[in-house]
């Protein structure tokens, strides 16, 4: 299944949905099936295709309107005045199926390839502008700022053989067996009329195809080759579908051994028998040969013909295009694999300015990756958004919402429905969203400065201890928060906790996300540690029994929680009552408050 075209592009390419259908332009690289599903419900005008693909979707979907189409034939440009920015368009041979092509758009976007479906060998690339190809160990003239690419066998290591090296062997299969009343080619795919033609010529021949079963096949073959076709049904050379293949090869096999009868050849022409066994595993003796037919357990012939690029096509491909970022266009087989991709198209910091940005009109917050978690599922947590070419989206979104996640090695569109901005979490309790921010500080501002006042009578308690604190006090007078704020009282309990010494502990504020460096509010002894809690501090401890207590939360901001459908949070203690617990200390004689101990009460 193609993938979606990014935000900041103005046209689609081979996909029809609703998000697809919000672009300006549309363009159709061939006519099979899985390139035109949801053409009948999501066409618009213009369609940008090829002569013979035009003509294939009229017959596969009648009720479109050929007022649609505006054929672009290979190697014609087109020049298209958008108005956000004038660009060109000019088609390619893709080397794929009749009337495959490639799109190269050129605009104020960068200059980017579409392959569609393809197989890029280096005659296929000559026909590209030279300004794009490199020459032997230099770069190119103008590099490629993206790279649309099909994938299809990114994954396998097999080195396909050329086109016409296939159907050579095709050939010597059917020369191998001469005693075959009947030869069945399973060539019904769109792209396989090259091998019915050169057999048809080689043996003199016409084929027939059973128009009523492969009508698909028999309507391609009457636009790209005619001349070939028999209506005679009694025809030596036969088309066949792929499906029950194998079953009916069987059967045939096995009445022509029963009747004493010679055996019918069936050929099948194809990489995906190839690339099953490839993933098997096979040792070296098992593995099938590319050179020449292989026989299956059913008695079918098989033939490696591939109408896609193989991992090393691709690989010399990207030598000779050199572009700056590559994005797979058939998922689940990633550019990311490729060697080029990992070495050349990964960056370890994105600027503003960066064209991927533009191209997917998503502002970035985070510029930073890295390097370690790439490819990683933590990697994905450290850019907010991400290009993403794994899948499509069908459904229709009010708003298409381009995300750029943090893979640098393969950029992925995702088109589901833009989630809502994740939560603050306060300490693992407290969640409030970013809108409700202020409404929180203020009602904390104000629990806090009741509780200080409430709590001022009993703040004389150790005359020592008192000497430290008018100094903080002064602070205070000069501009600094009478009250602690539920992030600052927790980054002074999470000092005590870690047994830190707060000589010159410095409590951070939040304020609208950015954290800024306040004074020193806290000042005791360096050695200051946790010890345990003598029975007069225990006592004292109920005095502030409320501490930690969520009736102590204002109505409102209660209320809140609640209608967030999230626990109401245990306020953290404030500044006064820390006080409190430090002043409770037991002094040792003779110590000069070397061994001062801390004592708190937790929420």
């Amino acid at each position: 299944m193609p993938i979606e075209m990014p935000k900041g592009l103005p046209f689609s390419v081979d996909t029809w949905t609703p998000a697809s259908n919000r672009k300006r332009y549309h363009f159709l690289t061939h006519a099979h099936k899985d390139h035109l599903a949801g053409i009948a419900t999501h066409a618009s005008y213009p369609i940008y295709a090829t002569g013979f693909t035009k003509t294939l979707a009229l017959h596969y979907f009648p009720q479109l309107d050929e007022s649609l189409f505006v054929e672009l034939e290979v190697g014609e440009s087109v020049f298209i005045d958008d108005p956000e920015g004038a660009f060109s368009v000019t088609a390619y041979n893709a080397n794929h199926c009749p009337g495959a092509a490639m799109f190269l758009f050129e605009g104020e976007f960068g200059n980017l390839l579409h392959t569609g479906d393809s197989r890029l060998t280096p005659d296929c690339l000559q026909n590209l502008p030279l300004k794009y190809i490199a020459k032997k160990g230099r770069e190119t003239v103008c590099h490629l700022d993206y790279l649309f690419l099909d994938c299809t066998f990114g994954r396998c290591s097999l080195k396909f053989p050329s086109k016409q090296s296939s159907i050579q062997q095709v050939i010597s299969c059917i020369w191998k067996h001469p005693h075959a009343p009947v030869v069945y080619l399973a060539c019904d795919l769109l792209g396989q009329e090259e091998i019915l033609v050169q057999v048809s010529q080689t043996f003199g021949s016409k084929i027939f195809v059973d128009k009523t079963i492969n009508s698909e096949c028999f309507q391609a073959l009457s636009h790209a080759a005619p001349e070939i076709l028999s209506h005679d049904s009694s025809c030596r050379f036969q088309v066949v579908g792929f499906p029950r293949l194998c079953e009916r090869a069987s059967q045939e096999h096995a009445e022509a051994r029963v009747n004493l009868q010679p055996e019918p050849l069936f050929l099948r022409p194809s990489t995906q028998w190839y690339a099953s066994n490839a993933r098997l595993g096979m040792t070296q003796q098992q593995k099938p040969s590319l050179e020449e037919a292989e026989k299956d357990e059913f008695g079918v012939w098989h033939v490696c013909f591939s109408m896609h690029s193989s991992r090393a096509e691709l690989e010399c491909a990207l030598q000779l295009l050199q572009p700056k970022w590559v994005i797979s266009t058939t998922p689940p087989c990633l550019a990311r694999e490729l060697s080029y991709v990992k070495k050349h198209c990964f960056k370890p910091r994105l600027a503003p300015d960066d064209p991927l940005l533009k191209l997917f009109k998503v502002p970035l917050r985070k510029f930073a990756l890295a390097p370690a978690l790439v490819a990683t599922s933590e990697a994905k947590m450290n850019v907010d958004l991400s290009i993403s070419a794994v899948g499509v989206s069908t459904s229709d979104h009010n708003e298409l919402q381009t995300e750029l996640l943090v893979d640098p090695l393969e950029l992925k569109l995702d088109l589901s429905p833009p989630s809502s901005e994740l939560p603050i979490t306060l300490f693992g309790r407290a969640r409030l969203g970013l809108q409700d921010y202020d409404i929180l500080k203020e009602e904390k501002t104000k629990y806090y400065v009741a509780d200080k006042e409430a709590a001022a009578p009993s703040t004389q308690h150790n005359s020592d201890v008192e000497q430290s604190a008018p100094s903080q006090e002064d602070n205070m007078a000069d501009g600094v928060q009478k009250s602690l704020s539920l992030d600052e009282a927790a980054a002074v309990q999470a000092s005590l906790l870690s047994g830190k010494g707060m000589a010159e502990l410095n409590v951070d504020k939040l304020e609208g996300g950015a954290v800024k460096s306040d004074t020193s509010l806290i000042k005791c002894s360096r050695s200051c540690r946790v010890s345990e809690l003598s029975t007069e501090q225990e006592d004292s401890e109920k005095d502030v029994s409320y501490v930690g207590s969520s009736k102590g939360l204002n109505a409102s901001l209660r209320k809140l929680y609640r209608s967030m459908n999230v626990p109401v949070p245990r306020p953290l203690p404030s500044l006064v009552e820390l006080k409190e617990v430090s002043k409770r200390v037991k002094v040792g004689s003779g110590s000069n408050y070397s061994r001062l101990s801390c004592c708190y009460s937790l929420p």
